[in-house]
């Protein structure tokens, strides 16, 4: 069990790549975004340590490399589009023959239903952008869009906002609080703050929840009437 703990663990990647830290953060968001294994991964609490030890003084008070704040800057969004890129295509590829496997340790179809339920309930342009800030959700999204005929231009604009802000928003914050806090200290700021950064990207989804509960209850009953996803816009 404790090298699953390891594995959620972002102080641990960042200490067990050493000098590759960077690198292996900007790898790391890839495959969490793009391969339907990479779910487990840390995508939120990574992105706010990766910030954190680009400070150079928190680096070194871990005796850790300092990570290249301009490389995750720049880095980092990109591997989320691309990621997320790769699995909107295979989604669209493969379609549900993705999906069409049994229940395991690592892959569960409760996942899969979780990013449909999610892209059902918001719509493809906004469930593309908050899933960013939903864990699991965020892996799944991609290749359900695929499987749902999002098509790939509006996928495509949806993703790079919703990969800059979430990426972006991440790093800044953990930057910021590497300038701050004393680094024999800096545990105890990872997850609050990526609680706090969460529970903040939350706020839109709860708010259109109960938008949509309000509207339910001033329509009529549904048609039988979809929304049609393969639109370019």
């Amino acid at each position: 069990m404790d090298w699953l703990l390891n594995l959620l663990d972002p102080t641990w990647w960042l200490t067990i790549l050493g000098t590759f830290a960077t690198i292996g953060v900007l790898a790391i968001i890839f495959a969490e975004t793009g391969l339907l294994l990479g779910f487990f991964l840390p995508g939120d609490s990574l992105l706010v340590a990766a910030g954190i030890f680009s400070s150079a003084s928190v680096a070194a008070g871990m005796g850790i490399e300092p990570l290249s704040f301009p490389l995750l800057v720049i880095g980092t969004p990109l591997c989320a589009i691309a990621g997320a890129q790769l699995g909107h295509f295979l989604g669209a590829r493969f379609g549900r023959r993705m999906f069409d496997k049994p229940d395991s340790r690592l892959f569960k179809r409760e996942h899969v239903l979780r990013a449909e339920e999610f892209f059902e309930k918001f719509g493809p342009a906004k469930a593309v952008v908050l899933a960013r800030f939903v864990p699991i959700v965020r892996t799944f999204m991609n290749p359900v869009a695929g499987v749902l005929e999002m098509h790939p231009r509006r996928f495509f604009v949806w993703n790079v906002i919703g990969g800059v802000v979430w990426v972006e928003g991440l790093l800044l914050l953990g930057h910021f609080l590497g300038g701050q806090v004393d680094p024999k200290q800096i545990d105890k700021y990872i997850l609050p703050g990526v609680f706090v950064i969460v529970l903040i990207s939350l706020i839109p989804i709860f708010v259109e929840v109960i938008k949509k509960r309000r509207e339910a209850k001033r329509l009529p009953a549904p048609n039988g009437k979809h929304h049609r996803v393969g639109d370019p816009f």
